[in-house]
């Protein structure tokens, strides 16, 4: 096995049109995020016409939600197993069925078939992207390409619930798929004769054990979570957060005691790597946990509808992904520290105003506060994760990105259960205290920001032990660490790589 805290070296970039790829990926990923979201004004809609109750209605954006996440860990195998064209063929070819089956669905069971088909294929596209960019880009340049990806990851989730709600109201929640399903469809065509192999495979052999534990505790750790609005001691969320758990460390174990593991774990043997992700789980659940919370305080205490609720924020999830490119920029200049230590600090102050939000908070205000929140993690969230990738070898480049997205969906998915736990029990206490129930969600929303306020100080914290190398080393390293690493893949018990055709 690698040395993954060693300096690693670049390996000689593939010769492509890195343009045209950038593009076909980016688009892909942008319709898979956007789907997630889609869904969430809709649901009224989708039940009055498949005549289905709230619960049954709500599967179709946690099916989504669970899918993508068990497939999330898969993708470092298929990374090095399959070539990059047929693997992002394969996941945009199937997330454009699924799109096509939910668009046409007589039945809310097809309906959630076509949800499913669409997950599996969107839960390839993030980490085939993000691998595939830190493979075509320089490192002086990785920060630029990650900050594009931050653009997709901010603004299409932000913008689904508006698009949602102003197209369920005028047309149809059918329309919804077929606005998305050209999108795919002009981007799979464009794949098919435009996109090239990059990288290497290496031939993995695929542990069905490890499939089985991974697919087990991630789906049930996102499950349990994702239902913890129950309440806690609701049977179904415990029992499928423990034998999620459970089989969590069971899946962990077994990947230090196999060769060619289907998630390598040892790549939190660098401590930046380490932090970097700590970190991007904390910004993460602090930009998911406030998309989550500010429409029930809009729509639920101050009566606003559905559209003015997306509107509000809006221009934040815009500021964010106009600034994550430039911020990519700027970390390929003078790197993450200064930019986090900024972020962070911004989204502390742009957070605190929320633990002080009353029935007469200014909504002008309320947008303010949230674009500064959003400001703040367009200079966190890739700069760091950027940072900590660089840190690896190619050839574990599959499993970090992999890493990174499942710790980032499992992490968002029990920090935003834990902050609408704060919210549930502090507004039901406030109601039993004999405030109305307007006010009662409001001190909720009050202590939920609170419990976001201190994460965010907790990672302000922690930028400061984020140790990046010399700028000198993080751009083309040295001769010692060219011939120590050309040792090091000559005895590695890696597979050896096949060349993509």
């Amino acid at each position: 096995m690698a040395n993954t805290t060693a300096n690693p070296v670049e390996e000689p970039r593939p010769k492509v049109n890195i343009k045209v790829i950038v593009g076909i990926m980016l688009a892909g990923a942008f319709v898979a995020i956007l789907n997630q979201t889609l869904l969430v004004t809709a649901l009224p809609h989708i039940m009055r016409d498949l005549k289905i109750d709230a619960t049954a209605a709500q599967w179709l954006t946690t099916i989504f939600m669970l899918v993508n996440g068990i497939m999330i860990p898969i993708t470092a195998y298929l990374i090095d197993k399959f070539n990059t064209r047929a693997l992002f063929i394969t996941s945009i070819g199937l997330f454009a069925l699924g799109t096509l089956i939910a668009a046409i669905s007589p039945t809310f069971g097809v309906l959630l078939v076509g949800r499913v088909i669409q997950a599996a294929g969107a839960g390839i596209v993030m980490p085939l992207m993000q691998t595939v960019f830190l493979v075509i880009f320089p490192k002086e340049s990785r920060g630029a390409a990650m900050g594009m990806i931050g653009l997709v990851i901010s603004f299409a989730p932000a913008i689904g619930p508006t698009l949602s709600g102003w197209v369920v109201d005028t047309f149809s929640w059918r329309d919804l798929f077929y606005i998305i399903l050209p999108i795919a469809l002009i981007d799979l065509v464009i794949a098919i004769f435009a996109l090239k192999n990059v990288g290497k495979l290496r031939d993995p052999k695929l542990d069905m054990i490890s499939v089985v534990l991974s697919t087990i505790g991630f789906g049930g750790l996102l499950y349990g979570f994702s239902t913890a609005s129950k309440g806690w001691n609701d049977p179904t969320v415990l029992i499928t957060i423990a034998i999620g758990a459970v089989s969590l460390i069971l899946f962990v174990r077994r990947q230090f005691k196999l060769e060619q593991p289907l998630l390598e774990f040892r790549v939190f043997k660098d401590r930046l790597f380490t932090i970097s992700m700590i970190i991007t789980v904390i910004v993460f659940t602090a930009m998911i946990g406030a998309s989550t919370l500010l429409p029930l305080y809009i729509q639920n205490a101050r009566h606003l509808s559905a559209v003015q609720s997306g509107l509000i924020v809006l221009p934040g999830a815009i500021l964010m992904g106009i600034m994550s490119p430039i911020t990519g920029r700027i970390f390929d200049k003078i790197g993450a520290k200064t930019l986090g230590v900024t972020g962070l600090a911004l989204l502390l102050i742009g957070t605190v105003p929320f633990t002080m939000l009353s029935d007469q908070t200014p909504v002008w205000l309320i947008m303010v506060m949230f674009a500064m929140r959003m400001l703040g993690l367009s200079m966190v969230m890739m700069p760091v994760t950027t940072a900590g990738l660089n840190q690896l070898p190619t050839h574990l480049l599959s499993h970090a990105t992999a890493m990174n997205n499942t710790l980032r969906q499992v992490g968002g998915s029990i920090g935003t259960a834990v902050l609408i736990t704060v919210f549930t029990n502090a507004s039901a206490s406030a109601a039993m205290s004999g405030k109305p129930a307007d006010l009662s969600m409001i001190h909720g929303t009050n202590m939920a920001f609170m419990v976001a306020s201190i994460l965010s100080a907790a990672a302000l914290v922690m930028i400061f032990f984020l140790k990046e190398p010399p700028r000198r080393d993080r751009q083309s390293g040295t001769a010692e660490a060219t011939k120590n690493e050309g040792k090091r893949n000559s005895s590695s018990q890696q597979a050896k790589p096949v060349s993509q055709s």
